[in-house]
């Protein structure tokens, strides 16, 4: 059917396809179509190229013809396909767009492909229009409207600065056993129990436990990590008040650290993460006595990224708490299991952000100071 088809390519060509199949980029029916015109010219048949390429002969056969009679680039391209017009013009696809970037009708949280094709009806002259459509054009426009994302701006500013250096000044330090880092903060836990009994997995069949569940409660995990040796420890609690959070400090403080002079605690701003937590729960001499072994370091608003204990959170929700807990007393002993063996394993957070990476990225967002007026000489 191609005998008269034969594929010689130029050196520069050769090399132009070698370049497009080696480097990978580009839609896969222009690879394919590349490494068609390859094995072509190498006198390769239409059925192993076919075989190897993982086309059908009659696409081999189109390839090699269009390179004949138009050229690389043509064989290369994607063809015009017949079909039916599109429904929308450039100015109702504008339009669509639009409507879907606004806010919804009354009565509707966002919009939705049927709503945006009713109303497409109604703004146009068009007497009906499917979901799909309307998925199409929002697609090449790459746009969602029925999806959201949060996100939360920190302010950076001086005071920004100055506590992400003061932070990262920390991490940077050689380890020192009488001033210990320790990175602290909390998560809340649902306990959450099964309605009926979950099935166990079988060969063939995976576990089943049922869709509703009973809630127990809520729990509170406090998390500290010391961020110059793979040691973290995990206390379970019935909440996260002040007073709750001053036992943690006391245990920090005696239990932990009983022969630190000075132990810097990195956290975030809670409100319940202040000096005044140990006056409110312990008698002010206790309280004095543990604050003159406490220094407390802040992470910047909205940057509790900066706080090595969020990665340990992290990988503690992710190894261990990802499942249905129905009681605090599991809690704790799967907790207490967990945190055995990462303290076991030795393993460590490897901090990379340093001051200097700071101020390389972060240069734009650094205050800008103003120049002072020159004194002038005395007289």
């Amino acid at each position: 059917m191609n005998v008269r088809y034969r594929v010689t390519l130029s050196s520069e060509e050769r090399a132009l396809l070698g370049a497009l199949v080696q480097g990978g980029r580009g839609s896969i029916r222009r690879l394919k179509r590349a490494q068609i015109l390859l094995a072509a010219s190498r006198g390769s048949g239409d059925e192993r190229i076919a075989v190897n390429v993982c086309v059908g002969t009659s696409t081999v056969y189109r390839t090699k013809r269009r390179f004949v009679e138009e050229g690389l680039e043509h064989a290369l391209s994607e063809a015009p396909r017949p079909g039916a017009e599109r429904k929308l013009v450039a100015k109702e696809e504008a339009l669509l767009v639009a409507t879907a970037c606004s806010k919804p009708p009354a009565g509707r949280a966002r919009w939705t492909l049927s709503l945006l094709a009713g109303e497409m009806v109604r703004l146009t002259r068009h007497r009906s229009l499917s979901s799909e459509t309307i998925r199409r054009r929002l697609a090449e426009n790459e746009l969602k409207p029925w999806q959201k994302k949060m996100w939360c701006i920190p302010k950076v500013d001086a005071e920004f600065v100055a506590r992400m250096e003061d932070v990262l000044d920390l991490y940077a330090e050689a380890p020192d056993e009488r001033r210990p880092v320790v990175c602290f903060d909390e998560t809340p836990r649902q306990l959450i129990g099964e309605s009926r009994v979950p099935v166990a997995a079988k060969p063939g069949k995976p576990a089943r436990v049922d869709y509703e569940y009973v809630r127990n409660g809520t729990a509170n995990v406090f998390m500290f990590v010391d961020a110059h040796r793979p040691w973290r420890r995990a206390k379970v609690t019935d909440r996260r008040t002040s007073q709750d959070f001053a036992e943690c400090m006391r245990d920090l403080v005696n239990k932990h650290y009983p022969k630190a002079e000075r132990i810097r605690v990195v956290m975030d701003n809670l409100s319940t993460h202040t000096p005044a937590a140990l006056y409110e729960t312990f008698e002010p001499d206790e309280a004095r006595q543990l604050l003159r072994r406490l220094e407390f370091h802040y992470t910047p608003k909205h940057a509790s990224w900066l706080n090595m204990v969020e990665i340990e959170i992290g990988v503690m929700v992710s190894q261990c708490l990802d499942r249905r807990i129905p009681e605090k007393a599991i809690l704790v002993s799967e907790v207490a299991a967990w945190e055995r063996r990462r303290n076991r394993d030795k393993a460590a957070i490897k901090w990379l952000f340093t001051v200097d990476r700071a101020r390389e990225k972060l240069n734009r967002a650094y205050p800008i100071l103003t120049p002072r007026p020159a004194a002038r000489a005395a007289a």
